[in-house]
């Protein structure tokens, strides 16, 4: 019989945190697609916005403020971006993390359980040679 892989605890442990941080990455992927969205639906909308064709000072003021609320909007939501592609940039390099410690220990696993098998399979071995030793001594008293 084998021996449990005396790691194994820690090993669900360190693939709990790689879970919890690949969904805080998944997160973080999500709200930066939308701050980009956001400032990009905001880039579309300025580019769109047009100085009024009458001479009204009236809708002249109004599409300035516009025009000025917009621009004020857009840089705001670029800078979401960057923030959002900063807090990305942090959950990449957390799952990263999470995810080599995670291998390190899968490979240690592989290495315990490929030296169980062979164990295994030494015992095994040991079991047939003697059962084969009884048999050919056993041939040779007959």
């Amino acid at each position: 019989m084998s021996r449990a892989f005396p790691l194994a605890g820690l090993l669900r442990l360190r693939t709990m945190s790689e879970d919890r941080a690949a969904s805080e990455l998944a997160l973080a992927r999500r709200d930066q697609v939308r701050a980009e969205q956001r400032a990009l639906e905001t880039a579309e909308r300025l580019s769109g916005a047009t100085m009024p064709s009458g001479t009204g000072l009236l809708a002249f003021q109004a599409s300035v403020a516009s025009r000025s609320a917009l621009g004020s909007l857009l840089i705001e939501h670029r800078r979401d971006v960057s923030v959002a592609e900063t807090v990305t940039d942090e959950r990449t390099e957390a799952w990263s993390e999470a995810r080599q410690q995670v291998r390190t220990l899968e490979r240690l696993e592989e290495r315990h359980d490929e030296a169980e098998r062979l164990e295994e399979t030494r015992a095994e071995q040991k079991v047939l040679d003697e059962i084969a030793g009884r048999r050919a001594s056993q041939a040779g008293e007959g």
